[in-house]
């Protein structure tokens, strides 16, 4: 399975398109590039394994494209909670460390990103190649003063403190980006424990905020 590049003998999602070939010939092809609730390149290669599970198993390419397509996607793992004119709204609150934040990040342009809480060792000093898709930063929770240093002056950003203050901060600012659609992220990179009893409360008060926006 390959996400790089379309294969000759096999499955591949590049660009994010499913193509199976067998010995160079082409027996199906699935674009998935605009489902929603499959974003990324990380979602791509599950996907394809996806595709490939069932169609070992003779399930029709075609009825394999519509299983993709009404996928609603898992709570809490870049579940787009709602839209608002030009600005979604994207709960991926199971991202409790860097490694799983930069899949999100890596997912969208222009985000208005909900990070922190207690964060995990190394903090986010390995997303800094995303940083340029960030718009502005919203700090909660105990990690917000050494994410704040961490972004010094390449991330404009701010201590929300609270899960509410960050949300109204977010939704405002990301509704007055002007240059296209634009995201506010909540994909903290930290554990919960701090304000939450789990990742799953933390992503459901984010909804509860998104919702009340009117």
């Amino acid at each position: 399975l390959s996400v790089e590049a379309e294969l000759d003998d096999g499955i591949s999602v590049a660009g994010g398109v499913i193509v199976d070939r067998r010995a160079g010939r082409e027996t199906a092809r699935i674009d998935i590039s605009g489902a929603r609730s499959l974003r990324g390149r990380h979602n791509w290669q599950n996907a394809g394994a996806a595709y490939g599970a069932a169609a070992a198993l003779g399930v029709d390419a075609s009825a394999i494209a519509r299983g993709l397509a009404s996928f609603p996607g898992l709570a809490h793992r870049m579940q787009e909670i709602r839209r608002i004119g030009r600005v979604r709204f994207v709960n991926d609150s199971k991202a409790t460390n860097a490694d799983a934040a930069a899949r999100a990040l890596a997912s969208f342009e222009r985000i208005h990103w909900i990070a922190g809480g207690l964060a995990k060792d190394g903090g986010i000093d390995d997303l800094a190649e995303f940083f340029p898709r960030i718009r502005k930063a919203y700090l909660i929770g105990k990690a917000a003063d050494s994410f704040a240093a961490t972004l010094g002056t390449r991330v404009p950003h701010v201590i929300a403190g609270t899960m509410a203050e960050a949300v109204r901060r977010a939704a405002a600012d990301a509704a007055r980006d002007g240059e296209g659609e634009a995201v506010v992220l909540l994909s903290p990179a930290c554990a919960s424990f701090d304000q939450y009893p789990d990742f799953e409360k933390r992503g459901e008060d984010f909804i509860a905020r998104v919702a009340a926006l009117g």
